[in-house]
């Protein structure tokens, strides 16, 4: 009851709830994804209000033996989802894309409707975009009567050529649940930290909202639940703004396709596997596949693997046969890898490759159920000149080096200090050069000095604190600084 009332009090100061509002809004702004140099994709949703519901019936609380409480996921007798608290509700209507460089126009798209079936969103592609520029874009908005909305402006930039030596600033994130957000008004503070560094473009590697978190009230036992998980967090003030800002790109794992440690064929409640699948290609800017790589000049290459689609289940016993990413993606890997001329290779994976991990968890490539695919992988990566591993999942920080193959492995951290733990810094390891129990981010900057091209990884804590920086000149040069 608390928590309702301090919503209460800023929804009543709030001037987003001005009087002659449109419409029909954009309460969860834009997404803008996928970036090349020469392409873009921007996500677009219509709703019927500009801000989430501050106002709305707190979620119904019930006690549970195998935890202290846990959510209800059924709203209460005579209401709708609608009425509930930081609900976002959908809208009819069309949306319309514009977008300029160095102020003036270079493209637009015609009204467009909303897909009343993909929770109202569009989204929208812009090709033949000029490599290494900073665009403006313009998301306009109108109900199905043709009366204009809300109007949202952004920016982002697109990549440079695979020939054109330029600096690379991006950061990444992992594990972002809402009732851990260390501002409670606004979203997760890391945001504005990240923002204030003029990213190039992000990278979140999975469990962007939690479905079946238990004090994340509702648990999203079914498609509405799970949606509103997505437009809840992304209605949020810090998100929204970083998002109208940055280009991003999204990984999914386990927690935002279904429930913990999934895999394919299984269930959540009333929530399919299908469902959570298209749930999340429904809700953020996403191209034909959820695996792919992306080259940004001549300095850099990322990979963004797919850790759900394609794995077995864990249980199964360890051998050849048994996989996260499937035949298919690893040889896709191994291919693109190898044909890259990149001065530095980033795997950015949705789970470790390296750890060390907790002796309990068996869903990763650092764990023993997945020991044979682990060592292939490894023993390539290690083959391979100026190639680093960036993984989300683990709710620490850390940077840890294979004893055998010497691959050196970054885990950003989660969100929020609230949402650290599962690991202790006295359980440092010989694999360990750095281990840290917090939250955060972590940015990646390439760049070059009269030395050479360097890779330059930064460890942050929620409040912008540098905790760690690793200075890895690329091979060649003198090696790590």
């Amino acid at each position: 009851m608390k928590t309702c009332i301090v919503l209460l009090m800023v929804a009543l100061t709030s001037p987003l709830f001005a009087q002659g509002a449109p419409s029909v809004h954009m309460a969860n702004g834009i997404k803008i994804g996928e970036v090349t140099s020469t392409s873009a994709i921007i996500w677009t949703r219509l709703t019927q209000n500009s801000e989430r519901n501050l106002t709305g019936l707190c979620w119904p609380i019930v006690k549970s033996k195998k935890s202290k409480s846990h959510a209800q996921s059924v709203m209460p007798k005579g209401q709708s989802l609608g009425d509930m608290q930081d609900a976002v509700p959908g809208a009819s209507g069309d949306v319309r894309v514009s977008w300029s460089l160095d102020g003036k126009p270079a493209g637009a798209t015609e009204w467009l409707a909303v897909d009343s079936n993909k929770d109202f969103t569009r989204q929208i592609q812009l090709t033949s975009l000029a490599p290494g520029k900073r665009y403006a874009v313009t998301a306009s908005s109108r109900s199905a009567d043709g009366t204009l909305g809300q109007i949202v402006t952004g920016t982002f930039q697109t990549a440079p050529t695979a020939d054109q030596v330029a600096p690379v600033r991006f950061t990444v994130v992992t594990g972002q649940e809402f009732s851990r957000r260390d501002d409670a008004a606004n979203g997760h503070k890391i945001y504005t930290r990240m923002l204030a560094l003029d990213p190039h473009f992000f990278v979140h590697t999975g469990d962007v909202v939690y479905y079946d978190y238990s004090k994340s009230n509702p648990k999203a036992t079914g498609a509405s639940l799970a949606r509103h998980k997505w437009t809840r967090m992304y209605a949020l003030p810090f998100q929204r703004t970083f998002h109208n800002a940055v280009g991003s790109y999204f990984i999914k794992d386990d927690h935002d396709t279904l429930k913990n440690d999934c895999c394919p064929g299984q269930t959540y409640g009333d929530l399919t596997w299908e469902e959570g699948l298209s749930i999340f290609r429904e809700q953020v800017p996403m191209g034909e596949k959820t695996y792919r790589t992306i080259r940004w000049g001549k300095d850099l290459q990322i990979w963004l693997v797919e850790g759900r689609d394609f794995r077995s289940p864990n249980d199964m016993p360890d051998g050849p046969e048994k996989t996260i990413w499937g035949p298919e993606q690893k040889q896709w890997f191994f291919d693109t890898v190898k044909n890259s001329d990149a001065t530095f290779r980033i795997l950015i994976s949705p789970t470790p490759i390296v750890g060390p991990d907790r002796g309990n968890k068996n869903d990763n490539h650092a764990n023993k159920g997945f020991t044979h695919e682990g060592d292939e992988l490894r023993a390539f990566i290690g083959e391979q000149k100026n190639m680093f591993v960036i993984c989300g999942d683990r709710h620490w920080q850390y940077v840890s080096e294979d004893p055998e193959t010497s691959v050196r492995e970054y885990s950003c951290g989660p969100t929020s200090d609230a949402h650290a733990g599962g690991f202790s810094e006295k359980k440092r390891s010989p694999m360990h050069r750095y281990l840290k129990v917090k939250g955060g981010f972590l940015s990646v900057v390439i760049e070059r000095d009269k030395d050479g091209a360097r890779a330059v990884f930064s460890h942050y804590g929620v409040d912008g604190a540098v905790y760690n920086r690793d200075v890895m000149k690329a091979k060649g040069n003198k090696g790590r600084l």
